[in-house]
């Protein structure tokens, strides 16, 4: 099916000298029903939804959304996922966009698939299942997103749950990482990261972030066993290193009073990769 959308033209917009798209490119009629769809977008003050608007422009002329299954990718569609996927890029320097330069397409399903999944043990043996999967990222390829999941409603903001900022937290975790390395929940760090070279700058994320994954599972074991109050943070995160950095940075871009909250050790540390000013 043709792509009809102001999306679709993104590649003819009207340009400024430098060759990026002007805030104008996103009719401003859809620009402000995306926010009234986004209250933690809304939440911005004027210089960051300007600054994030021009960021969703530039966005939606470098990638190429695909709907699956019969879903037809509307406006509304491309630009909330636009929106939200550079929310984590709002205070970085003009090549913001260089973060997500391994990949050009997004699949939007319209709800949940079905993903074969296939796992050998220790032993030789093969296991072979299948599971519902709403987002996917995977390095050097597309991204995929169930539209049912991308909006979200009030409670799940509340939760600090958003989908699109989770996958593309993957893809800033294996930014820069050699193909074929996992993500592993310790993204390339930005040079002179708070005050400390290279090698101690990374030393303290582990540190820090390991300390608090290991706290959080044992949250969730003792929900789980012994009936004690679940954590704050989806339990998801307790899977892997990896999924814990992607399910704290959706919670620390829609609910950051709550995150900071209850990661007060982990906030700051967001707060200097995202080069995010202070609370």
């Amino acid at each position: 099916m043709a792509d009809t959308g102001f999306w679709a033209r993104a590649r003819r917009w009207l340009s400024d000298p430098l060759g990026r798209a002007t805030p104008e490119a996103i009719p401003e009629a859809l620009w402000r029903q995306t926010l009234r769809r986004l209250p933690f977008l809304a939440a911005l003050d004027a210089t960051e939804r300007a600054r994030l608007r021009s960021l969703s422009a530039r966005f939606l002329r470098a990638k190429e959304f695909h709907g699956a299954h019969g879903l037809v990718i509307s406006d509304a569609i491309a630009l909330g996922i636009a929106a939200q996927a550079c929310l984590p890029l709002l205070y970085w320097e003009e090549d913001a966009l260089d973060w997500y330069d391994d990949f050009v397409g997004i699949v939007v399903q319209p709800d949940a698939v079905r993903a074969r999944r296939k796992a050998v043990d220790a032993t030789g043996v093969v296991y072979h299942w299948s599971e519902p999967l709403i987002g996917e990222a995977m390095q050097g390829g597309p991204v995929m997103l169930a539209w049912s999941h991308v909006m979200g409603d009030a409670a799940e903001l509340r939760s600090g749950h958003n989908l699109v900022i989770h996958e593309f937290a993957h893809k800033l975790d294996l930014h820069g990482k050699p193909h074929g390395t996992p993500a592993d929940g310790c993204p390339t760090l930005p040079a002179g990261f708070m005050g400390l070279n290279r090698s101690a700058a990374r030393r303290l994320w582990q540190e820090c972030w390991n300390a608090a994954w290991q706290n959080l599972r044992e949250q969730v074991e003792l929900a789980q066993r012994f009936g004690e109050p679940p954590p704050w943070l989806d339990a998801y995160a307790t899977q892997a290193p990896a999924e814990f950095f992607a399910v704290a940075c959706e919670a620390y871009w829609v609910a950051r009073g709550r995150f900071t909250h209850e990661f007060p050790e982990l906030a700051p540390l967001l707060d200097a990769f995202f080069r995010r000013p202070p609370a």
